[in-house]
């Protein structure tokens, strides 16, 4: 008797969600990358990260790569694209923080403006490092931009019902909800996002992430625990798609921010970075994120060659 392989059927499925005009993340109905057993949705996503203001401690061969856009995020999202065709742009306010430029949520919007429209992929917006300013530059760029399907990164627990009450549902974007590393705490963030009436196919989830080698097996083992309830035990508060801002936690570590001289033995920092950014990156994939966000030209490329090869 010939052999047959046997497949693992589930009762839930991940909700298709759209990003932009017609990025779709999410739709599968089986494990990562599991085409065996049934239909793996569509593929992973993956962006690329550009700032409000230039970089300063960035590799030097990165900082070669942009130092001619780096000052002005509208050309610096055009080049990227252009040269790299990202999936999608991330569009980070670093600037807005109080530590740096303390940029208004006002001046955000106009920044946000002129990347849109410099731009045809869609973009994912960031904040900066507090979560009440967050809500605020949230608020007004998802005013300028309405109706646009961009995902705003992130809405958390201190800040959901503004972030919600705004991007979701007066302005028409996505609400990526942000948790840390608990299936618990994931779960009660989207269960108070859908009561506050986002629909849960206008949200995403960020369920927490971190480098490779800190704390990374937590990262992990709460992504498969997510994936498993959404599909195994049909949990459809679960069942959203997952994006994981992989390169804003890689390239601060100390691998990655250690210099040659200050770390001989380690090799070059830039191939360091690398090495992290594409480590994490292929590690929560294969676990169940829909989309990452990268910094690096080079991580684009190696990751993007490996969902190629897990999807072909």
């Amino acid at each position: 008797m010939a052999y047959k392989n046997p497949q693992q059927k589930f009762q839930g499925k991940i909700k298709e969600v759209v990003l932009g005009e017609g990025l779709k993340l999410g739709g599968e109905s089986v494990l990562p990358f599991y085409s065996f057993d049934g239909d793996i949705g569509n593929t992973p996503k993956v962006g690329m990260e550009v700032w409000d203001i230039p970089p300063v401690d960035w590799p030097e061969g990165l900082m070669n790569i942009i130092k001619d856009v780096a000052d002005d995020p509208a050309k610096w999202a055009k080049f990227y694209t252009e040269k790299y065709n990202p999936d999608f742009i991330t569009l980070r306010f670093i600037g807005a923080n109080p530590d740096t430029l303390n940029r208004s949520p006002e001046e955000c919007a106009e920044i946000a403006k002129k990347v849109a429209k410099n731009v045809d992929v869609p973009l994912v917006i960031a904040g900066c490092d507090s979560n009440e300013k967050n809500a605020r530059i949230f608020t007004k760029v998802a005013e300028a931009l309405p109706n646009k399907n961009y995902a705003f990164l992130s809405a958390v627990e201190g800040n959901y019902k503004e972030v919600g009450a705004a991007v979701g549902l007066a302005y028409g974007n996505l609400v990526v909800a942000e948790s840390s590393v608990d299936l618990n705490l994931a779960k009660q963030l989207n269960i108070l996002l859908t009561q506050l009436g986002v629909k849960p196919e206008r949200m995403l989830m960020n369920p927490g992430v971190s480098s490779v080698g800190y704390g990374f097996e937590y990262v992990i083992t709460t992504l498969d625990r997510i994936k498993l309830a959404a599909l195994e035990q049909n949990d459809t508060i679960l069942q959203v798609p997952i994006i994981m801002p992989v390169s804003f936690e890689t390239w601060k570590v100390k691998e990655s921010v250690a210099s040659k001289e200050d770390a001989p033995e380690w090799g070059d920092r830039e191939e360091r970075g690398i090495a992290m950014e594409v480590s994490t990156a292929v590690g929560v994939l294969t676990a169940g994120a829909n989309a990452v966000i990268l910094r690096h030209p080079r991580s684009l490329d190696v990751v993007r060659g490996f969902i190629n090869e897990m999807v072909n």
